[in-house]
């Protein structure tokens, strides 16, 4: 079996991820898509924001539409910062003898520029199969919410134990908008690059039409909709 894991604070998870999940299957072969939400503290959650078990429920509602996908909640019960390392290890003993391939390990192209930053980076591109997917240019933005293209991690220099610094938000060379499809060319360890649809939505987008009143409707798994509209997440006013 081919597994592959995609990270991220999925808050909320939007057509977007399902898109990029669908394409990991049938473009790469992968027979499983595992969505690892990321661990919020609890004193991170703000009034009418998800909580953990929201998040996964609406992951569950998104995966409803596909067999190969499925939610991994390992993440969430370790609690604190989790470095993708862990999590690939975890999932390796998880699926012993039942793997046919290296785990793939799905990445943003904003997450990709601060790889080399994370925890054994080395080992871990020896250990996966990195596949980088791209998005598209106009929330590329480093002011954007990184987190939910990818696990939440703390590169080396970001080992404080506080949650909020342990984002990979492009520097370097990559500050501002990155929309070349080279800068994925140029990833320095081993990867495959991944043809996926860019479809121009992102979670803070839905947030903020959802709290503003416009229309978001298009924008998340019918699912997903009705039950962000039944829990009145997000600040949703009928």
């Amino acid at each position: 079996m081919k597994v592959a894991v995609l990270g991220g604070s999925f808050n909320p998870v939007h057509e977007g991820h399902v898109a990029l999940a669908k394409s990991v299957c049938e473009e790469l072969g992968y027979d499983r898509l595992l969505f690892v939400p990321s661990f919020y503290p609890p004193h991170k959650i703000i009034s009418g924001a998800p909580s953990d078990e929201d998040r996964v429920k609406m992951l569950s509602l998104a995966c409803l539409s596909d067999s190969r996908f499925e939610v991994e909640c390992c993440e969430l019960d370790r609690k604190g910062i989790s470095y993708t390392w862990d999590t690939v290890c975890f999932l390796e003993q998880k699926y012993s003898g039942n793997l046919s391939a290296k785990i793939g390990l799905v990445l943003g192209q904003d997450l990709a520029a601060e790889y080399y930053k994370w925890k054994n980076a080395e080992q871990l591109a020896q250990k996966t199969d990195i596949i980088l997917a791209r998005r598209p240019e106009e929330i590329l933005s480093p002011t954007a919410d990184s987190s939910k293209a990818g696990f939440l991690n703390a590169g080396e220099e970001n080992r404080s134990g506080k949650a909020e610094t342990a984002v990979n938000v492009p520097r370097g060379p990559y500050t501002g908008i990155i929309a070349s499809d080279q800068m994925l060319e140029d990833f320095p360890y081993p990867h495959k690059i991944l043809k996926n649809p860019l479809l121009p939505v992102s979670s803070t987008q839905i947030r903020q039409k959802i709290s503003s009143g416009r229309d978001w409707r298009d924008l998340v798994p019918f699912e997903v909709y009705c039950y962000i509209r039944k829990r009145k997440l997000y600040g949703y006013k009928a």
